[in-house]
């Protein structure tokens, strides 16, 4: 593995030296490239094959938008039959407004902005745990979509929090 990437803050000529074979001497130069640290051999990913792969906050929320987004296509298909979401980390805020969106409609679009971090960060949620920010997240989604199309996000789904 190469020991510097695209975008990372450490590569380039002043991270180097300035020389073009990244400091290293004239002889060791495709060598020194593609050792790791300490001479030793290309190490693994930390999750090998035995492992499940890692989930991080991003792609548990993605998921969840994309479940909730498709229960509620199937469920209105004409209506959102263009339906597209977006998940964004931040809005832009413009100076002077107040408070930090969650979401963003664009009916003319058929399009949904959702913001992570508002929407992780600052909902106030009275349990802390996993089912808890699913809903949270299920709740942004039903209000967005309901902004969107018009409707009272409780009237997108009536039967789904009919219990008895």
């Amino acid at each position: 593995m190469p020991s510097s990437r695209a975008g990372d803050p450490l590569s380039g000529p002043s991270a180097t030296g300035g020389t073009p074979n990244g400091g290293a001497p004239a002889g060791r130069a495709a060598q020194g490239r593609r050792r790791a640290r300490h001479g030793k051999a290309g190490r693994s990913q930390l999750p090998g094959a035995q492992l499940r792969p890692v989930h991080t906050r991003r792609d548990l929320f993605e998921q969840t938008v994309r479940a909730t987004a498709e229960y509620l296509v199937d469920e209105w298909p004409t209506e959102l039959s263009g339906l597209r979401i977006d998940v964004m980390p931040m809005p832009e805020q413009p100076p002077g407004v107040n408070g930090v969106a969650r979401w963003r409609s664009i009916p003319a679009q058929q399009r949904v902005i959702l913001f992570r971090i508002p929407i992780e960060r600052m909902s106030r949620l009275h349990r802390d745990d996993d089912w808890h920010r699913r809903m949270m997240i299920e709740n942004c989604v039903f209000r967005a979509v309901g902004e969107l199309i018009g409707k009272d996000p409780w009237d997108l789904a009536p039967d789904r929090f009919r219990h008895w």
